[in-house]
């Protein structure tokens, strides 16, 4: 990944690039609002990370100066005066994340791999990924932009992969909070105390370490999105505090008994099945409800055969492009390898394995040997089928008979109301039995 350090502290913006390139990145550096506009130009980074004083130039200044340097440029402000007036202003402005001073290594390298998709590249994605020509995938995204004014509560459910994210950021920008910030909390990032302090921030000697106050991602996201990326995974103890959240709109900070109130719209994201989850107390009824107000189930890539060839068009010329690389088709047999395949890891799997052909490639084509070696496999033997009255356990006939009714139905909500289950009990049983 190409990032550009822009800090007036030489010895800082050092050992930052000493620590990003031991991380494998490639590293630009600038001290000055003029020399990051004229690396941003020229280097054309992935990711900015920006100090919010520069000497006597102020930080947002610059962010404004970057955004128009290089668009799609994603920013991540780094600062020792973390304040929710800054932090919240730097989101407007279009930062995409902020990180407090000081940091360890860890911390810089989790918040790098948190935004190691170029923002452009996400965006060019989206559009790809949000047209599609599956009606079960069409029908999420007309629920989804339906609802996109109002402020209620969407659990976006779907396989890793499937575009949670990419829908979560298109909800917010056709929602009346368009213009205010998306703030994305990661619920698996961190340990159940880092992650108290994430969503909600700290006061100074609140605990060991806490050095100063820290702004929460509820306070930056002030009259934007709240996206709870795989929520699924929250710790139990915050649950309780998120309900509160969720359901009354207010909070504490830790170390503060002032109540605070969050002008936020919440979208959550999850790839785990919340019902069994529940069942099995790890997750808070009452929180489940909270947050499934309005519930979108985006289908898995191999169930929207028609969009792969597209979308494996779109990715080739997007990464030939930033990649540099005089890539322009694929063989027939990378085609039909491409077509066949499963894509258990969906739209993200399918964007590395471009990625890689793109790389890989010799010729003005990407072969079958340009892509990863699952793809160069036959196809699975099918599974034996069954029938009624043979000596089996009930649940082999009741995979059997999903199966051939998925496989004979156009859509998975015509397979739901042949098997008289609504669409979400379908999706657990498939994730369920594998299908």
């Amino acid at each position: 990944m190409n990032i550009l350090v822009i800090d007036d502290e030489t010895i800082l913006r050092r050992t930052i690039r000493t620590v990003l390139e031991s991380q494998g990145h490639a590293v630009e550096e600038a001290a000055t609002g003029a020399q990051a506009v004229d690396r941003a130009r020229a280097a054309r980074p992935d990711l900015a990370l920006l100090d919010l004083r520069l000497g006597r130039e102020s930080g947002l200044d610059v962010l404004v100066d970057l955004e128009r340097a290089a668009p799609g440029l994603a920013v991540v402000v780094i600062t020792a005066y973390a304040s929710i007036d800054t932090a919240v202003e730097a989101m407007r402005r279009g930062a995409v994340d902020y990180l407090p001073k000081p940091f360890t290594p860890r911390e810089l390298a989790d918040l790098i791999a948190r935004w190691a998709v170029p923002r452009a590249s996400v965006a060019q994605t989206a559009e790809a990924v949000l047209s599609s020509e599956s009606p079960a995938m069409q029908r999420v995204l007309e629920t989804a932009f339906a609802v996109a004014p109002s402020d209620a509560s969407i659990l976006l459910r779907g396989e890793s992969g499937t575009g949670k994210g990419v829908l979560a950021r298109a909800v917010h920008a056709r929602s009346r909070r368009s213009a205010a910030p998306f703030v994305t909390v990661h619920c698996p990032s961190l340990s159940a105390e880092l992650l108290e302090s994430d969503l909600f921030g700290h006061t100074r000697g609140s605990f060991t370490g806490a050095v100063r106050d820290t702004v929460g991602k509820v306070a930056a996201a002030a009259g934007g999105t709240l996206f709870l990326d795989e929520v699924g995974d929250l710790p139990l103890p915050l649950q309780p505090k998120l309900l509160r959240l969720v359901q009354d709109r207010t909070y504490e900070r830790i170390g503060e008994a002032t109540s605070r109130t969050a002008d936020v719209r919440i979208i959550a994201a999850t790839n785990r099945d919340l019902e069994a989850e529940t069942a099995a107390g790890r997750f808070r009824e009452d929180l489940l409800y909270r947050l499934n107000v309005i519930e979108l189930i985006l289908p898995p890539l191999r169930d929207r055969r028609a969009d792969i060839p597209v979308l494996a068009d779109h990715l080739l010329a997007q990464f030939a492009g930033r990649l540099q690389r005089p890539v322009t088709g694929f063989t027939p047999a990378a085609r039909e390898a491409i077509a066949r395949h499963r894509w258990p890891g969906n739209v993200r799997e399918l964007q590395n394995a471009i990625e890689r052909g793109v790389l890989l490639c010799r010729g003005n084509e990407i072969d079958v040997s340009d892509l990863p070696a699952a793809l160069a496999s036959p196809l699975s033997t099918p599974a034996p089928r069954v029938a009624v009255g043979e000596e089996i356990p009930i649940d082999a006939l009741e995979i059997e008979h999903i199966r051939r009714v998925l496989a004979s139905s156009p859509t998975l909500d015509d397979a739901a109301r042949t098997l008289g289950i609504d669409p979400s009990t379908l999706y657990r049983k498939r994730k369920k039995y594998g299908l």
